[in-house]
Order: structure tokens, then sequence, then C-alpha cells
């Protein structure tokens, strides 16, 4: 009797992206490490390589899933197997990630449904090595009319413009607006600078007319909310009695 052959793979992984790619069409991302997640990305741009040690190496350095995906290209391209197609593949999931966050939040009533709302501000701006400082502008109805990154870099009182604010609040038509930073260190406690930049935007939207609903400043893990701790009620009372 003629022995049956065995077809081995090609190569090393292929064994395995076949079963990590299995493994995700009947569960999703569920009990995936996130190396593994990074690993499935890598092979969708890597035919014929195995791509496990890249990827071990990529959370290694930058430490979340989050943290590759905001890495820039030059850095990606430092780890050894990563090369442009890659850095395309992880560049492009993470943008339509925020796109596709950002539309289920426009038109919506994020002051009643807020969960929809913090998870797009930790996806778009939590993992960011730099401040960034958005505005999410509001119909008189609480629906998102637009999202926009208003100022980058460092946040003090002199590189947060209350009057390109309120131009862009104008320029939205906005009743209301929701402000949100992150702090790439990770922790979100406010600073004072943070207080007074709140406070100083709260007293220059009420001039106008708009709401100043909050302001969100997201980490690692987690957010604060001034709202939450009363800085924005505080703030509009000081502005009703002061005028």
């Amino acid at each position: 009797m003629a022995e049956k052959s065995v077809v081995l793979p090609k190569n090393k992984g292929e064994g395995h992206r076949k079963r990590l790619r299995e493994k995700f069409l009947q569960n999703g991302l569920g009990g995936f490490l996130d190396y593994e997640v990074v690993e499935l990305l890598l092979t969708l741009n890597t035919p014929r390589r195995d791509c496990k040690d890249s990827a071990k190496e990529l959370i290694d350095r930058f430490k979340t899933l989050q943290g590759v995906f905001e890495a820039n290209p030059e850095e990606l391209s430092r780890v050894k197997g990563v090369g442009s197609t890659n850095i395309l593949g992880l560049k492009l999931i993470k943008e339509v990630a925020d796109r596709y966050l950002q539309k289920k939040i426009v038109h919506r009533d994020v002051i009643s449904n807020s969960s929809d709302l913090i998870h797009y501000i930790n996806s778009a701006i939590g993992q960011r090595t730099k401040e960034v400082f958005a505005g999410i502008f509001l119909d008189a109805k609480n629906r998102v009319n637009a999202v926009e990154i208003l100022f980058e870099g460092t946040l003090t009182m002199s590189s947060v413009y209350p009057r390109e604010v309120i131009v862009k609040a104008l320029e939205h038509r906005a009743a209301s607006v929701i402000f949100a930073h992150n702090h790439p260190s990770g922790d979100f406690s406010p600073s004072p600078e943070d207080i007074a930049i709140t406070r100083r935007l709260v007293f220059a939207c009420r001039h106008v007319g708009i709401t100043v609903h909050e302001h969100v400043i997201t980490g690692d893990v987690g957010f604060y909310s001034f709202a939450d701790h009363g800085y924005i009620s505080e703030f509009n009372r000081e502005f009703e009695k002061n005028g």
C-alpha cells in the first residue's frame, strides 16, 4: 500500500497564521493577546514570512496595541521585518477605526449617550505621544456637528487661544461644545494649568452664548471629567455672579 503523502507548510508561519485567521473569523478578537492582533495585521501584507517575532518586538517597544498604532512610521520601521506596506496597514486600520467611531457620534446626542463619545476620544487622542486639544461642537439639540483638533503641543495658557475656539465654534454653528485633551504620561489627573484653561474657556464661550458641557482628559486607562468633578458648574456660577 502506498504511503499517504503529507503536505507541509511552505514556511514555518503558514500554519500558525492560518490558525490565527480562523480563530478571528470564529470568535473575533476575543482571547487574542495584543501581539497576536498586531501579528494578524502584519500577515495581511506579509504573504510568506513569519510575523510573530516582529509583532512581539512592536509590543515590547511601544508597550500597548494603541502605542503601536500611534507610533510614527520612522519608529515602526526600526523594528526588524516591518516595512512600508506593513506600516501602511497599521496606520490605515487606526484611521479607519477613528473614522468609524467619529461617525458613530456625529449627529447624535452625546450628552445623553456619552459612552460612544468617550470611546472616540480615547481612540482618537488617548495614546498620542504629544498633547492635543480637541473640540466637539454640538447643535442646539446636543448633536455633534463637527470634531476638530484645535491645538497641538504642551498645553499652557499661552498656547490655547479662546478667540480661535470661538471662531471654530461659530464656523460650525455650535450652540455648545465639549473639550478633550490627552496626557501622554498616562496620568489623567488635571494640572492647575488644565483647570485654569477650562475656566478661561467656559468664560469665553459664555460671553458669546455658547455652553461648555464638558472637558475630558484621557490617559492610558480611564479619563477625567471636569463636569463630573463639579468644575463646569462652578465656573458657570462664577460667570453668572461676576458677569
